[in-house]
């Protein structure tokens, strides 16, 4: 029950360093990623889990197409 809760902090941890990290970016380098400023609150809500394949459970922006 302690690991889990453990993991949980860390990942709302991973999860606020990611939003501060993209709402620094500027609009032309959110938009180089494929992304807009109106969505980093969305993705930031989702698990890794729920945005990733088995094989990329970490990554939260492995869904994103290159443009």
């Amino acid at each position: 029950m302690l690991h889990r809760l453990l993991e949980r902090l860390a990942d709302y941890r991973r999860r606020q360093r990611a939003y501060a990290e993209l709402y620094a970016l500027d609009d032309r380098s959110l938009a180089d990623i494929g992304i807009t400023r109106a969505e980093i609150p969305f993705l930031m809500s989702r698990s890794a889990e729920e945005m990733a394949g088995p094989a990329q459970q970490r990554n939260p922006f492995s869904s994103f197409r290159h443009a």
